[in-house]
């Protein structure tokens, strides 16, 4: 379990699902801005920087090759990290075939699977949230079989040529944001006592596991609910619709939207 304290003034931010490249680069480009002026605006305070998955709607590292595009992005978290500002970064079902290239070039740290954090007392389960809770078993099993799965990964780096093998990634992560941009529709009607995260987290309540937070993505709702008297579940959103982050100011975590309730 990884424990950190926040020095005096210093917040930690949390944002997730940025979907960076999708649909197109016009409409990627603008989101991919506010991001940049989402992080501009807190840098003044922040220590530590989560992203928690789906920065990127498709993202492979080859060995010497990673995909164009969201230089801009890249940047300002290579300036954030020159400042001392820790980023810290998950992988997400579109994403998770990072390696070490952020790490090499910025010093960030990135977690393939949800992770445990301390701080200023208080505990923190955080990660992107595909694959956790009952059901979807479908994508449990390609994630096992393939996705994660050190053979293919290697084959698909070493034996499909870049352009065909990111044209390919693009091809299949657009059609993927067709079908859950529809989905998102139906999702803000779901009724929370319904919703797999929250299942998998009274599960591991249940079994003695107990954090004060937990904190995920990937479900494209932002969610701010106690789940029992003492743990606080918040989904980050997306910036797809919600333009939404986590802010942890070392006695509470709250979900905020927009720039409006940055100071």
């Amino acid at each position: 379990m990884i424990s950190e304290e926040l020095r005096p003034n210093k917040k930690i931010y949390f944002a997730s699902d940025f979907h960076l490249g999708a649909p197109n680069h016009r409409e990627s480009l603008i989101r991919e801005k506010k991001v940049i002026q989402w992080l501009d605006a807190i840098k003044h305070d922040a220590q530590t920087v989560f992203l928690v998955g789906d920065l990127f709607d498709f993202w492979f590292e080859y060995k010497h090759v990673v995909p164009k595009g969201h230089i801009r992005f890249l940047g300002k978290l290579a300036e954030l990290s020159d400042m001392g500002i820790g980023i810290k970064i998950f992988t997400g079902n579109h994403d998770l075939w990072m390696s070490d290239y952020f790490q090499k070039e910025f010093g960030a740290e990135i977690f393939h699977s949800p992770q445990e954090f301390i701080f200023n007392n208080h505990t923190f389960y955080i990660g992107h949230g595909d694959g956790l809770g009952p059901g979807d078993y479908t994508y449990k099993w390609l994630k096992r079989l393939l996705f994660t799965n050190p053979i293919f990964t290697f084959l698909f780096g070493r034996l499909m040529h870049p352009n065909l093998g990111i044209a390919l990634g693009n091809l299949w992560s657009l059609s993927s944001w067709k079908k859950n941009r529809e989905e998102d529709k139906i999702k803000e009607e779901v009724v929370l006592e319904r919703e797999f995260l929250i299942k998998f987290i009274k599960e591991m309540e249940n079994l003695g596991q107990n954090h004060d937070y937990y904190i995920f993505g990937h479900r494209h709702i932002a969610i701010e609910t106690m789940v029992n008297e003492s743990a606080k579940y918040i989904n980050l959103g997306d910036w797809i619709r919600y333009d939404s982050y986590g802010v942890f100011d070392g006695k509470d975590l709250e979900l905020q939207f927009g720039m409006s309730e940055l100071k």
